[in-house]
């Protein structure tokens, strides 16, 4: 059996050219100040390539003082939809840069170690706001910068990208006549926090219009609780429904059409995220759209603003949110 093929070095460059290897370092990693002719750098490049060199990571690491590494550490939240476009449109910037994303999801009680410790990102960068006991401990072990000054929020109520949604959900349904509303949540216990917030702040956008919020529950595709409560809330007049996202909606609105129900005309439902389901969904979902791509970009230019690498600091991002009106409401 062969063994593991050897890794191509500068020095064997260096002796394939018959150069030093000091000036195929230089070469190779653009050492600044360096009288190096065009055609020595051209040809020692091609033999590069021609070699199949790759450069040893951490060397390149340690000499330019840079893992060109920046971690975000996620809330411990199902990567769905909406985290799943913030993370794309985040990746794509920084690889424009140079730059790779690294995440890590800091668990409750969890006993990994640090993913800070083994990467040495050149920033750290928390997606949502960290408990300020997490965060302390943070700034003191991660030897890193931190993308969150004085001015962040530190609460998961104050980010108004979270806020926004459950108040345009309420009052779509107030628009279309609608006075008797339950809210429908979702049973991931990751999910109880923003879940929780997401029902205050529909109830509190249905106060405000005179609306009745007349339930609030858990719904489960998988054990038949969507079906008992879609009965539950048409025998009590209930008339729409504030999902907690696309999923639950969905939930909802298939055990709306096993029972007969018509929508919207018995029972209007939106959904939150409109993630590509809503689309799909027959009928079609309405719900509410938010741009988390744009937040996602958003987040990697204020990263490589804070490194330095882009002299303008990003333009606020835009985190009102619109509702897509479909076919279930």
């Amino acid at each position: 059996m062969g063994g593991r093929a050897r890794r191509v070095t500068a020095s064997d460059i260096a002796r394939s050219l018959g150069i030093s290897r000091a000036t195929v370092g230089f070469v190779i990693n653009d050492t600044p100040g360096q009288t190096i002719s065009e055609a020595t750098r051209r040809k020692v490049l091609a033999e590069a390539a021609r070699l199949g060199y790759r450069p040893h990571a951490a060397a390149r690491a340690l000499a330019r003082g840079s893992n060109r590494i920046v971690l975000f550490i996620l809330p411990d939240w199902p990567v769905e939809h909406s985290l799943r476009r913030y993370l794309e449109e985040a990746t794509l910037v920084l690889d424009r840069a140079g730059y790779s994303l690294a995440t890590w999801t800091r668990h409750a009680g969890g006993r990994s170690r640090p993913l800070w410790e083994t990467l040495d990102p050149d920033l750290v960068v928390p997606v949502l706001p960290l408990p300020r006991d997490d965060l302390d401990v943070l700034r003191r072990e991660a030897g890193a910068r931190l993308l969150l000054g004085g001015d962040e929020p530190s609460e998961l109520h104050e980010v108004p990208s979270l806020r926004a949604g459950p108040a345009l959900q309420v009052e779509h349904l107030h628009e279309r006549g609608h006075a008797r509303l339950a809210v429908a949540l979702t049973g991931d216990p990751r999910l109880e926090l923003l879940a929780g917030l997401r029902a205050s702040l529909a109830r509190a956008r249905a106060a405000e219009l005179g609306l009745e919020i007349a339930d609030v529950r858990t719904v489960r595709d998988e054990d038949g609780s969507a079906a008992g409560a879609v009965r539950d809330w048409v025998d009590a007049g209930v008339t729409g429904v504030v999902a907690y996202n696309d999923d639950i909606a969905a939930a909802v609105v298939g055990a709306a059409v096993r029972a007969g129900i018509a929508l919207p005309g018995r029972l209007a439902v939106v959904g939150h995220d409109d993630s590509p389901l809503a689309r799909l969904l027959v009928p079609a979902l309405s719900s509410v759209r938010v741009d988390v791509a744009g937040l996602g970009r958003y987040a990697a230019h204020r990263a490589l603003h804070a490194l330095g690498v882009e002299e303008t600091p990003p333009a606020e991002p835009d985190v009102r949110a619109t509702v897509v009106h479909r076919e279930t409401s």
